[in-house]
């Protein structure tokens, strides 16, 4: 069975300590694990473990396995090594080369192709632009002449990949 990390912060340890032993001395034997979840949550202030765990301010799940596999496509230097099998994947990586792009700005292929080479270390910048315009970062005007970074919020998963790229 997982563990679920709870952080508790506790203004008043002294306080807490003195409610958390008055409780326990209150008790004829040593409690069980879910009973002494609940002394400590209320020796905190909190009406028991649940309320304790619902004040708690949620993290995003992130995707581990794909994001491993995410960071494996690209090299020591930060560049794209290979393209991905999964399209999952192949949509996380597409990220940092939507970050390259210039935000609120249209673009020529020519300017689009010169970005997408800089972060690839093999030569199929066509796949990525391509990529990028299907996965929805980017779009591209009916004719080809025009390129715009579509202006959306990375998830989870593209801001750890895209943090981990930077270190």
């Amino acid at each position: 069975m997982s563990k679920d990390v709870t952080p508790l912060f506790i203004d008043d340890i002294s306080g807490f300590a003195r409610i958390l032993r008055k409780s326990l001395s209150q008790t004829e034997a040593l409690p069980g694990h879910a009973a002494m979840l609940t002394l400590i949550a209320k020796a905190a202030g909190y009406r028991n473990h649940q309320h304790l765990r619902s004040a708690q301010p949620s993290a995003p799940d992130l995707d581990e396995l794909a994001l491993k596999r995410a960071m494996r496509v690209f090299d020591d230097t930060g560049r794209m090594a290979r393209w991905p099998k999964w399209t999952k994947v192949q949509g996380l990586c597409l990220w940092p080369f939507w970050a390259r792009l210039p935000a609120h700005r249209k673009m020529t292929e020519k300017e689009v192709n010169t970005i997408l080479k800089e972060g690839l270390a093999f030569p199929d910048h066509v796949l990525v632009r391509r990529s990028l315009i299907d996965h929805g970062l980017a779009t591209r005007a009916t004719d080809g002449s025009a390129y715009r970074r579509v202006e959306r919020k990375p998830t989870p998963e593209a801001l750890a990949l895209m943090a981990h790229l930077r270190g």
